[in-house]
């Protein structure tokens, strides 16, 4: 059994007459019907119904025709792979990220972009139901995307986790909570929160404090822009509850805080997961691995500590007023 069989079969299928498959496949007619031929004989049954002409195939032709497509599909997936690693990686990665990952994800994206230069990425700001859509099509879908994962997901299946989320309180420099290292759900009782929409985090943080307090946070306002929140909380308007990869790209502005959570808060955290399509996209599953070997969770953890490039967010204790 040959891959050359294959090739004449799905020739056949495609021109349905047996002359122009065979021109199709650069040999002559006989040695074409000659193959499908031995092939009958190989596998035992009959493929195609014969006449003067081409009149379609049997039902075991069928099957073995999807069989001939899957087999010729990775064939070309394999020489794609082995041309990727002689020659560098080459084609197009579609891949949506959640709008908190984006800045975090940034990185991964552009130093793979750097490596493989031959890689066109197409990266979208995605909601999560977007992402799953994008990434259950057949068909012009996603190759990978980011999605919220837990932190031990099962190693043969599942996303690959980039970072753990940790939740962060973010206040005005002259607000009630700067002062401390550390906020305590408990103490978000009557605080006035402020909301970002989408806030997929936002169920886990009315749940917190609902548990710590036994009341509802109070919500002062919801706006869709980060920009327009910190400038808000900024102005005196609150504070608000953010997992630290919003602020991964810049940190908080002057006359803010951000102050982290005490625990208990499990986030989760976000992986990104590949197109559920066989065979595999090549490239996303490469994208998974290099995103994996950076220190991503280092990074985002050094905001918050203050050892990372744009600074700390945890200001030190300020000292009492004298007097």
């Amino acid at each position: 059994m040959l891959i050359r069989q294959f090739e004449y079969l799905v020739a056949l299928a495609r021109e349905r007459h047996f002359a122009r498959a065979a021109v199709a496949c650069r040999v002559t007619q006989p040695a074409l019907s000659a193959g499908i031929r031995k092939l009958e004989s190989e596998l035992g049954v009959p493929i195609v119904r014969r006449g003067h002409r081409f009149e379609g195939f049997t039902p075991e032709g069928e099957r073995v025709l999807r069989w001939a497509m899957r087999i010729l599909d990775e064939r070309d997936h394999l020489a794609a792979d082995v041309e990727s690693v002689r020659e560098g990686r080459i084609g197009t990665l579609r891949v949506g990220v959640l709008p908190e990952a984006a800045a975090a994800f940034g990185r991964a994206a552009a130093e793979f972009g750097a490596r493989h230069p031959r890689v066109a990425l197409s990266v979208r700001t995605m909601s999560a139901a977007e992402i799953r859509r994008g990434l259950g099509a057949q068909e012009g879908g996603l190759d990978c995307g980011t999605v919220r994962t837990p932190l031990e997901p099962a190693r043969s299946r599942g996303p690959a986790l980039l970072y753990r989320e940790r939740p962060v309180l973010v206040t005005a420099d002259s607000g009630r909570f700067a002062d401390g290292s550390a906020a305590e759900w408990s103490e978000l009782a009557h605080a006035p929160l402020c909301r970002l929409l989408p806030d997929p985090l936002w169920p886990r943080v009315a749940a917190a404090v609902a548990a710590a307090t036994g009341a509802e946070p109070a919500v002062r306002v919801e706006v869709d822009s980060l920009p327009e929140l910190l400038e808000h909380i900024g102005r005196g308007g609150g504070c608000a509850v953010l997992t630290h990869s919003w602020l991964a790209a810049g940190g908080v502005t002057g006359g803010l805080r951000a102050v982290p959570l005490a625990e208990p808060a499990e986030v989760g955290g976000v992986g990104l997961a590949n197109a559920d399509r066989r065979p595999e996209p090549l490239l996303a599953a490469d994208l998974a691995a290099f995103a994996r070997s950076l220190p991503l969770q280092r990074d985002l953890d050094a905001v918050l500590t203050g050892t990372g490039a744009t600074g700390g967010l945890v200001p030190e204790p300020r000292a009492s007023s004298p007097g």
